[in-house]
C-alpha cells in the first residue's frame, strides 16, 4: 500500500499519470472510432449470403455456376426481378405463403390468449400438468412426425389442402405463444383486475379492455415468431401440398432449379423478394418486439 502512495505521489509530482490510467484514456480516445467500424464489420458479415443472393439475382443464370466466378456480375441482368413477379406460378406461391402464415397466426393468437390467461390466474387441477405438457410439444420437431401428418391428413382428404398447412403451422406454435403470453399474464398484478372488476368489467372486458393492451409486447412478440416460423415452414408443406399452384414459397421456388433447367437468377431473385415480407413486418413492430423480449428482464 505504501508502495502505490508512493508511485501516486510521483506521478503527481513528476506531472505524469500511471500507466493504466493513460491506457483508459486512450481507449476512451479511440472508442467512437473502433466500435463503428467493428459493428460495420459484424454486419457486413451477418449480410454476405443476401449480398451475394443479390448479386446471383442480377446475374445471368450460366454466370453463377461458370468458373472461375467473380464477386460481381460479368453482365448486369436486372430483369429477373420482373420476370419473377410477372410469373402466376410465384404469384400463387406468393398468396398461399401469405394465407398460411397470416391464417395460422390468427388461429394461435385466438388459441392462445384465454389458455395463458387462464393458466396464469386461476389455479385448477392439472394445471402444472397441463403446463409441461405444452413445453413437452416443443420438444417435437415437425420432421419426426411428418409421417404420421401425412396418415392423418390423408384419412380426413385434406392432403394438398390449405386447411391441412395452415392447422399443422398452428399446431406447432400455439405452444410457443401460450408459454410467453402465460408469463405477460402473470407479470400484470392481480390489483389491476381487481379495479377492473369494481368498476364495473366482466371477465372477457377485462382482458379485452386491459390485460391485452398491458401486454401488447407479448402479443407482438407470438406475433412476429408464429408469422415467421409459418412463412419459412418447409418440409410440411413439402409433404402435403402436391399441386404445384398451391405450394408456399418456401416449396415453389425450388421449381425454378430442375434436373431439366437451372435458372439460378430467377431462384435468387424469388427469394430475395421473399424475405421482404417479413421484413416489413420486423420493422412496423420492431419497437414492440424489442420491448417483449426484454420485459421482466429488470425490476
Amino acid at each position: 500500500m505504501t508502495t502505490s502512495i508512493t508511485a501516486t505521489a510521483v506521478g503527481d509530482a513528476t506531472g505524469e499519470q500511471p500507466a493504466p490510467v493513460r491506457r483508459h484514456r486512450g481507449w476512451r480516445r479511440w472508442r467512437p472510432v473502433v466500435l463503428p467500424v467493428v459493428g460495420f464489420v459484424l454486419a457486413l458479415v451477418l449480410l454476405s449470403p443476401y449480398i451475394v443472393m443479390l448479386l446471383d439475382a442480377l446475374r445471368p443464370s450460366a454466370d453463377v455456376v461458370a468458373t472461375p466466378t467473380t464477386f460481381l456480375p460479368r453482365h448486369w441482368r436486372f430483369s429477373s426481378f420482373g420476370d419473377v413477379l410477372s410469373d402466376d406460378r410465384f404469384l400463387n406461391w406468393l398468396k398461399t405463403s401469405l394465407l398460411v402464415a397470416g391464417v395460422s397466426t390468427a388461429i394461435v393468437l385466438v388459441a392462445a390468449v384465454p389458455a395463458a390467461y387462464f393458466t396464469a390466474r386461476y389455479r385448477f387441477p392439472g394445471r402444472t400438468l397441463f403446463l409441461f405438457l405444452v413445453l413437452v410439444t416443443q420438444m417435437f420437431s415437425p420432421t419426426s412426425l411428418v409421417v404420421g401428418i401425412y396418415r392423418e391428413f390423408f384419412d380426413l382428404s385434406l392432403v394438398n389442402t390449405y386447411q391441412a398447412i395452415i392447422l399443422t403451422n398452428a399446431a406447432f406454435n400455439l405452444a410457443f405463444a401460450v408459454w410467453i403470453l402465460h408469463g405477460f399474464f402473470s407479470a400484470v398484478p392481480k390489483d389491476v383486475e381487481d379495479a377492473a372488476h369494481l368498476d364495473g368489467c366482466s371477465k372477457f372486458g377485462t382482458l379485452w379492455r386491459v390485460m391485452l393492451p398491458l401486454t401488447k409486447p407479448g402479443l407482438v412478440t407470438a406475433v412476429v415468431f408464429t408469422f415467421i416460423a409459418a412463412w419459412n415452414e418447409y418440409v410440411v408443406a413439402l409433404t402435403l401440398m402436391q399441386d404445384d399452384s398451391r405450394k408456399p414459397l418456401t416449396v415453389g421456388i425450388n421449381s425454378y432449379v430442375t434436373g431439366y433447367q437451372q435458372n439460378w437468377d430467377l431462384l435468387f431473385a424469388a427469394s430475395i423478394i421473399a424475405i421482404v415480407p417479413v421484413v416489413v413486418l420486423f420493422a412496423a413492430i420492431e419497437k414492440h418486439l424489442v420491448g417483449g423480449l426484454t420485459a421482466g428482464s429488470v425490476k
